[in-house]
């Protein structure tokens, strides 16, 4: 028999193929027979052998016909706890920044600045941090703290488990699950969380796919859209449910296309085989205070939160410069508008639309604010907190339909990372290639996906 090491390799390779699929759980499977076995013959159980209150729980918290139903119900109080309690403070914060800006470009007119420089710094550039902060800080700062009380309890794990079986299908790995949750509350969050995933293939998949979630910026959106289309079609007894249940029928389209994407990269050009994932739940343990308010409000709502401030100062600029400067007549945004309208229109959008959403790179959160300055024609971020007013701008001055609402649903979910993201891939992956395939790859299944739609909906209208 052949002994040198390429021989050794290559007998291995051969033996693996004859294993099959699930050796690994036959194999961890028998190790835990054996350690029962051993444990049967040398541990007496009192009282008959009763499952403690762990064991109870899990019971029903990874069974195969609850485990799933619970963990979306959780998810979606999880949901409601954030949006709910966010609404009051990011309004608070709003009114609050808004009045700073009015005192601090008063005092500049006052002492003879130019008009350009107080527009410049406090309509566009303070404007678009005040809109990033009072619309970001309330979810993460409830969000992140009820995540990581969930992470303490040990129910994440639980979550992993339940989910397992989906990203083995998909050839990803059982962890992405984690990640995935945690790019409920910011996708650059859910970048960095993939470091808990050992092969750096199954990592990279999950890198590449974190986006198909949609983070706390793209909410806003997805909110207005399911209370001006959605809920407005139902009696005002069943509005709020039937925009929230739009809202979760989102969160799950978009967990569909991170497993479809997930499962495509694994059979092509990340193509390998998959790593052992054996996950020994741990008990359940009491939530540490200090651990949850350190990990939850310092390292992930500060350092997201900063990150989202450094890329939306320079967007607030450009979207006063191009709404105040003039060409021909028109401002530089009116010019752009025009120029996107036909690509909009080929993917049920609008010029409008495409261009807040390429201002809003640097950060989500001002995607709306930036949609309502070009309809109205007003030189600086606009909002407008009734969403009666705001459906009058939309559907009666600018013709919005429910393809608009449902693509806008469609391309805010799938569309390229915010530049917070986009900057995170980097600093993780190191590589341009993957960088530019994590920003490129989800913009163009929200260009194919929205497109199919349309034509679809058009040629049965």
């Amino acid at each position: 028999m052949d002994t040198t090491p390429q021989a050794i390799l290559d007998r291995s390779d051969q033996l693996r193929g004859e294993l099959g699929e699930n050796f690994r759980d036959r194999m961890v499977t028998a190790l835990y027979a054996s350690a029962q076995t051993i444990a049967d013959r040398s541990v007496r159980a009192g009282a008959g052998g009763k499952w403690d209150l762990d064991q109870r729980i899990d019971r029903v918290v990874t069974s195969r016909r609850l485990g799933l139903p619970l963990m979306l119900a959780l998810l979606a109080v999880v949901f409601w706890l954030t949006i709910l309690g966010a609404n009051a403070p990011s309004r608070a914060l709003a009114q609050f920044f808004f009045w700073v800006e009015g005192v601090g470009a008063g005092w500049f007119e006052q002492i003879g600045s130019p008009a350009w420089l107080t527009g410049l710094l406090w309509h566009g550039v303070y404007r678009g941090l005040a809109w990033v902060v009072s619309v970001m800080l309330p979810p993460m700062a409830i969000f992140f703290p009820v995540f990581t009380i969930l992470e303490d309890l040990g129910y994440l794990p639980r979550v992993a488990f339940n989910m397992d079986w989906l990203f083995r299908k998909a050839g990803a790995h059982g962890k992405q699950a984690l990640t995935m949750a945690m790019g409920f509350g910011c996708n650059a969050a859910g970048v960095i969380s993939t470091r808990i995933i050992d092969s750096p293939r199954e990592r990279l998949i999950a890198i590449l796919t974190n986006n198909f979630v949609p983070c706390n910026g793209r909410f806003p959106t997805l909110i207005m859209l399911a209370v001006i289309f959605v809920a407005a079609a139902f009696p005002p007894a069943f509005a709020s449910v039937a925009a929230a249940g739009a809202v979760v029928a989102v969160v799950l389209l978009g967990i569909g296309f991170t497993l479809l994407v997930s499962w495509l990269l694994s059979r092509s050009v990340l193509a390998g085989e998959a790593s052992a994932f054996t996950l020994e739940l741990p008990p359940y343990r009491r939530p540490s205070v200090l651990r949850i308010l350190h990990t939850s409000l310092i390292d992930r709502t500060i350092f997201v939160l900063r990150r989202a401030m450094l890329t939306a100062a320079p967007a607030g600029a450009v979207i006063w410069l191009l709404a105040n400067i003039d060409a021909g007549g028109a401002s530089l945004a009116d010019h752009c508008i025009r120029l996107l309208n036909p690509l909009g229109h080929a993917i049920g959008l609008d010029g409008v639309i495409l261009l807040a959403y390429v201002i809003a790179i640097p950060a989500n959160e001002i995607v709306v604010p930036t949609m309502l300055m070009c309809y109205l024609g007003s030189g600086m971020m606009s909002e407008i907190e009734a969403y009666d007013a705001i459906r009058a701008i939309l559907v009666d001055q600018h013709g919005w339909t429910l393809l608009t609402a449902v693509n806008l649903m469609l391309f805010s979910l799938l569309h390229n990372p915010c530049a917070t993201t986009i900057v995170t891939i980097w600093k993780e992956t190191r590589s341009r290639r993957w960088t530019a395939v994590g920003a490129v790859m989800p913009l163009a299944v929200a260009f194919a996906v929205c497109c199919a739609v349309a034509q679809v909906w058009r040629l049965f209208e």
